[in-house]
C-alpha cells in the first residue's frame, strides 16, 4: 500500500440523550367520577384538545342556584339605586346591596371555575402516553391521568470537555446517530450553552435542537454526537494494519527498491487520529512511499521481500540469502 492524502474534517465526539421540549403528567385539580375519555394512547394531540371529563351534574345544579341568587341581587341593586335617587334609602343601604350583588357574581364565577376543573385539556401540542385512568373511576386531586410530551422538535443534551468551549457556537450544526436508525444521520443545531462549567467533570453542558417531524427520535433515547471543529485539513494516511504498535514507539516497514531487489526498512512514525481502517501519520513518512500492510510478524529490518500476485508481502525464499537478509 502507498501513503496517501485526504481531507479530514476535525471533529469532537460526545454522548447525549434526547429530551422533550415540553413534558408533563396531566393531573386533575378536582375530585369526581370520570364520565368521558376522548383520546387514544400514543396519539398526537393538539393544544386545547378535550382529553377527560368528570361528572359535573351536581356542580352545574349549584351553578344554576347561584345564578338565580345573582339575578335577584342585581334586581335588588337596581331597585335600591332608584330608591336612592328618590332619596327613600340611605347611601349605606345602597352600598350594602352593591356588595351583595358583587358577592353573588363572584360566587357564580367561582362555581364556573370549579366546573372547568372537571374538564382536562391538552396544555400544548404533543403525544399522549398510556392513560392511567378508566371510565367510572373516582379521581382525587393530584391523580395522574396521562403523560403528555412534545418532541417535534426535540432537544439533545450532551456535554463536552471545557477545552472545547472555543469550538462551540450557537447555531452550529451537529451530526447525530442513534441505534434505532443506524443507517440515518440526523442534523441539528446548537441552541443553548450552559453559562458555567461543571466543576466535578470539567465539562460544559450543551443543548441542540432537531426537527424530528417523523418522531423517529424519542425522549430518553441514547445518541452519538459529532461536532465539527475548525476547517478541513490535509492528512497523510495509511491502513492501520501497516502499523506495529509498541510501547517504545510505533513503526512501519517501508518498501525500498535496491538494485533488482525489494527490501524493507523499519521506520518509526508518529501516529495521530484513527477513523475506520485508516490512521493519520503525523511524522515519519512521505506521500507515495510504499509500505507493508500484512505479514509484519514475519519481517525484520533490511529483509528482502517479494510481492505476490495476491498483493501479500512474502519474505524472500532465497536459499542463499545475502548478509543483509540473514
Amino acid at each position: 500500500s502507498e501513503v496517501t492524502t485526504d481531507q479530514w474534517q476535525p471533529f469532537v465526539s460526545a454522548i447525549g440523550s434526547f429530551a422533550a421540549i415540553h413534558s408533563t403528567e396531566l393531573t386533575t385539580e378536582a375530585s369526581g367520577i370520570i364520565n368521558g375519555i376522548y383520546f387514544d394512547n400514543g396519539t398526537r394531540i393538539k393544544k386545547g384538545t378535550l382529553l377527560v371529563t368528570l361528572d359535573d351534574s351536581v356542580d352545574k345544579a349549584e351553578l344554576k342556584r347561584l345564578q338565580a341568587v345573582e339575578d335577584l341581587a342585581k334586581l335588588e341593586l337596581t331597585r335600591y339605586q332608584r330608591l336612592y335617587r328618590e332619596k327613600n334609602v340611605s347611601e349605606s343601604e345602597l352600598r350594602l346591596r352593591e356588595s351583595e350583588a358583587k358577592q353573588a357574581a363572584a360566587a357564580v364565577e367561582s362555581q364556573q371555575a370549579r366546573i372547568a376543573q372537571k374538564t382536562i385539556r391538552a396544555p400544548f401540542d404533543g403525544v399522549a402516553g398510556i392513560r392511567q385512568v378508566s371510565l367510572g373511576q373516582l379521581l382525587s386531586p393530584g391523580n395522574t391521568v396521562v403523560s403528555l410530551q412534545s418532541f417535534a422538535p426535540i432537544y439533545l443534551n450532551f456535554t463536552l470537555p471545557e477545552q472545547q468551549l472555543p469550538n462551540i457556537e450557537l447555531g452550529e450544526s451537529v451530526q447525530v446517530g442513534v441505534d434505532s436508525v443506524p443507517e440515518q444521520t440526523f442534523v441539528g443545531r446548537i441552541t443553548a450553552i450552559a453559562p458555567s462549567i461543571r466543576e466535578a467533570s470539567r465539562s460544559i453542558e450543551v443543548q441542540a435542537t432537531l426537527e424530528n417531524q417523523d418522531l423517529a427520535l424519542r425522549p430518553g433515547m441514547f445518541a452519538r454526537v459529532q461536532l465539527n471543529t475548525g476547517e478541513p485539513m490535509t492528512v497523510s494516511l495509511v491502513p492501520q494494519t501497516a502499523i506495529q504498535f509498541n510501547p517504545y514507539g510505533n513503526s512501519v516497514f517501508v518498501i525500498e527498491q535496491q538494485d533488482d531487489t525489494l527490501k524493507v526498512q523499519q521506520r518509526f512514525v508518529q501516529t495521530g487520529e484513527r477513523r475506520g481502517d485508516l490512521i493519520v501519520i503525523e511524522k515519519g513518512l512521505e506521500v507515495g512511499e510504499r509500505i507493508v500492510t500484512s505479514g509484519l510478524l514475519k519481517l525484520r529490518n533490511g529483509a528482502q521481500i517479494i510481492i505476490s500476485d495476491n498483493a501479500r508481502v512474502q519474505p524472500s525464499a532465497d536459499v542463499a540469502p545475502s548478509p543483509d537478509n540473514q
